[in-house]
């Protein structure tokens, strides 16, 4: 141990930063007993200066520092929280291994600020300050006004909590930081959700269950890609788990169609980078366009004439020009109708071409290897399918027809044997099964096999649910109230199905990842109840039960994409008896559900807690130190959110730990765990074992007059090892 001594002036918050630009660690304190800072600048083998002292002002009593450059001179600054004078100082460090003199932006009387966290709040390039105001019950913010100096507080009320612990972080995954504060007081935590501008949203409390929430820490405990929150409970010897969750998707917004649409798709028709959606509507024999705006809305619909009683849309660029077209099957007219798109948004007059009797449904690939896109369509008239091979200046060769079962209704493509061939399956409505076709690669397809899913199948879409890399289905059964899942083997054939219940008269599916954790999601229209069913996926091909939301009347057909540009995947409804499609924007307020409490027992007292991983299972572990009982708690994750028994690590009586720090501190690739033992002046280390086991503490003594609070780690010496 290297014993760095700052007399009397009972530091009360440590961190480690390159200040001089030396590419050596030094140190800084906030030094509460002495209205001061300390800063000791590393020489690269461990050792540091004297510590060169700055007075933070008179009764100042600072309680938390931050670094940051805050006037872009590329070297480090310091923020502190003077608790004591009611405002933030700033000290702007210089080239010369100095700092200014300290300028302080006022938090207002009575505020006490406790905690300090910075972040760019605005995307100006500059470094904005976040503050929790104990005294106030208030967060505030400094927004930087680029050169060098703050804009007056704003702040945002947590309800009659004392902010206490304070972090900065992306919590809702929108590109914007956003600020979490524990309250100490109330029985939760708060979340402030950024709009990017400096400006953030009144705090979302989410309860924990104590009055006394000290600390916070921030990862993801469950591996989906959402963070979640661990809490410190002072009062109750607890920590509170709080996982990140899906919210689901606001109320609709509905805007007018033509008369019983019945199918819809969604691509970016103007080359704006904005979706875009096209209708089939049955009832006036045109298709609509609604083109997107960035905010997620629609401009009024255009009408394009197409055959009798469209029943089926599908997009793609058919004469390579690079602007998308469109297609639709028209069941009262047998023949598919071809509109080739201008860029701007508009498209040309339909070309036509004849199918079967009553095609019911579309889709599009390239059947035949030439790089022109083919056209397939499912005849529930004369229970065949067409295949209409491509030209390259968007028109299509006489059909070929494949037989299939008894009145198919929906037909989709994918590679279904990994023989880089496309393949077909259709869903067959009265024969309550599937065929599948297997593609030669020349345009032509092998016979039908058969595979029986639920009553009345209605639509089908394929993608791997099970991350396999083979492609599997879903299928939509109207009369059964349910959808069926067929895993793919990888060889052209099917497992068994799995049913999933949903809602009723169930009639068109889409596929998308609704809650960013990498695994494919399915969402159903229920034409009977008037809602869609939303089914999140797991990463082995099985789904949650459904959660459903309000559309239209008679919602026919469904697509996915992300319409207002928040990297979250919305929904779009087509209605048939409303007339209308039901636009559903995905809610993006990063939503906490409250998991579990782990108790560390009675009198523990907790102090601090740190996430990492102890055993390198991959999943993230928690540490706590508990001053009360002289011991920290290592509570190893699963990796899905949920937590084993503490084990608990002695750090010797009368201890009283107050601050951890995890680091590999021995070079075995495990991490280690420091631990400040406030009551005895010293520094513990216990090592860790990998295999879910420790070595006893060691222990570093302080000298006497120090009273030990927060310790932290890094690579002091630059010898690849980490020290404290």
């Amino acid at each position: 141990q290297i014993q760095l001594s700052t007399g009397s002036s009972r530091p009360i918050a440590i961190i480690a930063a390159d200040f001089n630009n030396d590419t050596q660690l030094d140190i800084a304190t906030a030094n509460h007993g002495t209205h001061s800072v300390s800063i000791f600048y590393g020489y690269g083998h461990g050792k540091f200066s004297h510590p060169m002292t700055y007075s933070t002002g008179y009764d100042s009593l600072p309680s938390s520092l931050v670094a940051g450059d805050f006037n872009n001179d590329n070297y480090v600054d310091l923020a502190v929280a003077n608790y004591g004078t009611h405002n933030i100082g700033i000290l702007f460090g210089n080239s010369n291994r100095t700092f200014e003199k300290q300028i302080t932006f006022s938090t207002g009387l009575g505020s006490h600020p406790y905690f300090v966290a910075v972040g760019h709040f605005n995307d100006d390039g500059f470094i904005d300050i976040a503050i929790a105001n104990s005294g106030t019950y208030e967060i505030g913010v400094l927004l930087h006004n680029g050169n060098g100096t703050f804009a007056n507080q704003a702040t945002y009320s947590p309800e009659s909590a004392f902010p206490y612990a304070i972090d900065v972080v992306d919590f809702n995954q929108d590109n914007r930081l956003d600020i979490i504060v524990t309250n100490n007081g109330l029985e939760n935590i708060g979340v402030l959700r950024g709009y990017g501008n400096g400006h953030f949203e009144n705090p979302i409390m989410y309860s924990t269950g104590s009055h006394s929430s000290i600390s916070l820490a921030v990862g993801d405990l469950n591996k989906d890609y959402r963070l979640d929150i661990v809490v410190v409970n002072n009062d109750t010897g607890s920590i509170d788990i709080l996982l990140g969750y899906f919210e689901g998707f606001e109320n609709q917004t509905r805007y007018s169609a033509g008369s019983n649409p019945q199918s819809i798709a969604v691509s970016d028709f103007n080359n704006d980078t904005q979706l875009d959606i096209v209708v089939a509507n049955y009832g006036t024999d045109d298709v609509s366009v609604l083109l997107g705006y960035r905010n997620g809305s629609f401009a009024k619909q255009t009408k394009y004439s197409v055959g009798s009683h469209p029943i089926s849309v599908a997009i793609d660029d058919f004469n390579n020009d690079t602007r998308l077209d469109i297609v639709v099957a028209n069941s009262g007219s047998n023949d598919v109708s071809v509109l080739l798109g201008y860029r701007n948004g508009s498209f040309a007059k339909e070309a036509r071409y004849s199918v079967g009797f009553s095609p019911e449904s579309v889709a599009v690939g390239d059947f035949n290897n030439d790089v022109q896109l083919d056209i397939v369509v499912a005849n529930s008239g004369s229970n065949d399918v067409s295949v209409l091979l491509g030209y390259r200046n968007g028109s299509f060769a006489k059909e070929t027809k494949y037989a299939v079962g008894f009145l198919p209704h929906s037909v989709a493509v994918g590679d279904f044997n990994n023989d880089v061939q496309l393949d077909i399956v259709v869903v067959n409505y009265i024969t309550d099964d599937v065929s599948v076709l297997l593609g030669y690669g020349n345009g032509s397809f092998a016979k039908e096999t058969r595979y029986s899913v639920g009553s009345n199948p209605k639509s089908v879409a394929v993608d791997d649910f099970n991350n396999d890399a083979r492609l599997d289905i879903v299928v939509v059964n109207y009369g059964s109230n349910d959808v069926s899942v067929l895993l793919g083997y990888g060889n052209g054939s099917f497992a068994k199905e799995t049913k999933y219940a949903v809602g009723f008269s169930p009639y068109s599916v889409a596929i998308g990842d609704f809650n960013n954790d990498t695994r494919l999601d399915i969402v159903i229209t229920n034409s009977f109840s008037n809602n869609v069913s939303v089914l999140l996926g797991y990463e082995n091909g099985s789904f949650a039960k459904e959660v459903r939301y309000s559309v239209g009347s008679s919602p026919e057909s469904v697509a996915v994409g992300d319409f207002n540009n928040d990297t979250r995947v919305d929904i779009v409804v087509a209605n048939i008896l409303s007339n209308d499609v039901s636009v559903l924007l995905q809610y993006n307020r990063g939503g906490i559900r409250y998991e579990a409490t782990y108790a560390s027992g009675g009198g523990s007292n907790l102090q601090h807690v740190v996430i990492g991983d102890l055993n390198n299972d991959t999943n993230l572990d928690i540490v706590v130190a508990n001053y009360g009982t002289n011991n920290v708690d290592v509570l190893f994750g699963y990796g899905n959110g949920s937590l084993e028994n503490q084990m608990m690590l002695s750090t010797g009586s009368n201890s009283h730990p107050t601050s951890i720090a995890i680091d590999d501190f021995n070079g075995d690739s495990v991490l280690d765990i420091a631990v400040v033992d406030y009551a005895t002046k010293e520094v513990g280390l216990i090592l860790g074992n990998g295999n879910r086991t420790f070595a006893s503490q060691t222990t570093n003594g302080i000298s006497s007059d120090s009273r030990p609070l927060a310790v932290a780690s890094g690579d002091f010496n630059n010898d690849n090892r980490s020290e404290t």
